[in-house]
């Protein structure tokens, strides 16, 4: 009985210690009490509160999953469960799904309440389930006691992961009538205005939100990255700056003020910037792409090329390790490089059999030709000119791996084909001179024999 006592004083001053934020001083008599006595799931469930408001969300799932052991009809707990795995720092695939699991137990226990289905917008969307996502805000919105403000908001990263950000600029405009005060979502609605083209409208839009929440880190990148790319460079430069005021290592804004650097020139200080981002982040492939095109600019060829290549080998070894719209300025600048085979290695994980992209195709179809590969790069130029029929590059892929194959006759008929369509390009003028050699060429060899 004694150790029971002892239990309930330990839970009595965690509550006067979480109380008093001193939370690490709360989850110590806490764990104290529950190791006294591990049947009371209440003390379970207010470790897991506990662990949630410090930001060690996996272990306040952990916690939470301790009290749902001991009442698992309660349906905050899976509830809680739920949005703490949803809001881990390090959330996997397989997290999304298991909080769509305990969000939907939370919704079978107590129908009633609309909070599980106002996180299954976010979960059936960050899972790409976005029809179900619609479906669960609609839902919401029926509901008496519903969150629809953070419902519209939901519902607009699920339609802007879509490409649907007209829509997703109502939804957040909808969000931002109920709560004017709701975090985060005027930089959500800048986001999708600057994503319509409307970038005036998204700066004031950031602005506001700084006005509400003046050292968010997010909405100051955001803000930075657009002044950038409206051609205000010392403004982005100073966002960037706060940013570090409030984290000094903060890796984006250390990148983000390394590429300012570059494009204006500032070579040493771009190479500092990023040398110190691959510090903060050994994985960040977008500063070691940033500083081999800083050697390039410098003429270290031969470093940039390492580097770049090294990217290529990472790929290989790792598919996800960067992401296709990524890849495509990594083969670009492979190509650049001189390193053709490498830049067709990371084009190949772009390209299946459904593929549509012709672009992407007639890169890999330069790739392979410059790397000798003739016979994969004439079928990776036909199959760019099937999806794209009026491509004069195409045209001038395929007769010049045609040429180089020997097959002069063939050859010409594909140059004929391009010159009737567009008879001023220059590329295929300087070709028809190059055939004309070849011709002789075979001629003379002919006749010799």
């Amino acid at each position: 009985m004694n150790d029971w006592f002892d239990a309930e004083q330990h839970v009595e001053r965690a509550h006067e210690f979480f109380e008093a934020n001193r939370l690490s001083e709360a989850e110590s008599e806490l764990r104290e009490a529950i190791s006294l006595n591990p049947f009371k799931a209440e003390w379970h469930f207010n470790l897991g509160l506990t662990l949630e408001a410090a930001g060690r969300r996996r272990e306040a799932v952990d916690a939470f999953r301790g009290a749902h052991t001991l009442e698992p009809d309660e349906p905050q707990t899976a509830l809680l469960i739920g949005v703490n795995l949803l809001r881990a720092e390090d959330a996997r695939d397989e997290d999304v799904l298991d909080a769509v699991r305990w969000l939907d137990e939370a919704q079978r226990h107590d129908s009633t309440r609309a909070d599980a289905t106002v996180h299954l917008i976010e979960a059936h969307a960050r899972a790409g389930r976005h029809d179900q996502a619609e479906v669960a805000f609609y839902l919401t919105l029926q509901e008496e006691d519903a969150d629809c403000a953070l419902a519209y908001v939901n519902v607009a990263d699920s339609l802007t992961d879509r490409g649907e950000h007209r829509r997703a600029a109502g939804a957040l405009r909808e969000a931002v009538q109920l709560d004017p005060s709701m975090p985060g979502a005027y930089a959500r609605l800048a986001g999708a205005y600057a994503a319509l083209g409307k970038r005036d409208r998204a700066r004031r839009l950031y602005l506001r939100e700084l006005r509400h929440n003046p050292g968010d880190v997010d909405t100051l990148l955001d803000l930075g990255a657009l002044l950038a790319e409206i051609g205000r460079p010392t403004e982005a430069a100073e966002k960037f700056r706060r940013v570090l005021e409030v984290e000094p290592d903060n890796a984006d804004a250390h990148y983000e003020l390394g590429v300012l650097a570059l494009r204006t020139g500032r070579l040493e200080q771009a190479r500092r910037s990023l040398r110190l981002v691959l510090r903060l982040d050994p994985d960040d492939h977008r500063a070691r792409r940033r500083l081999a095109e800083v050697n390039a600019h410098v003429g270290r060829t031969r470093e940039a090329r390492i580097i770049l290549v090294e990217q290529a080998r990472a790929l290989s070894r790792d598919p996800g390790a960067i992401l296709p719209e990524d890849r495509k300025e990594l083969a670009l600048m492979l190509l650049d490089a001189d390193a053709p085979a490498e830049a067709a290695g990371v084009l190949r994980t772009l390209t299946t059999s459904h593929s549509t992209e012709a672009p992407v195709w007639r890169r890999l179809s330069v790739a392979l030709l410059r790397s000798g590969q003739r016979a994969e790069g004439l079928r990776a130029a036909r199959r760019a000119r099937r999806l794209e029929p009026g491509s004069s590059v195409d045209v001038y892929n395929i007769t010049l791996a045609l040429l180089d194959g020997g097959q002069i006759r063939r050859a010409e008929a594909w140059l004929r084909h391009g010159l009737t369509r567009t008879p001023d390009h220059p590329l295929l003028r300087r070709l028809r001179w190059r055939l004309r050699w070849a011709r002789l060429g075979h001629a003379l060899g002919a006749r010799s024999i």
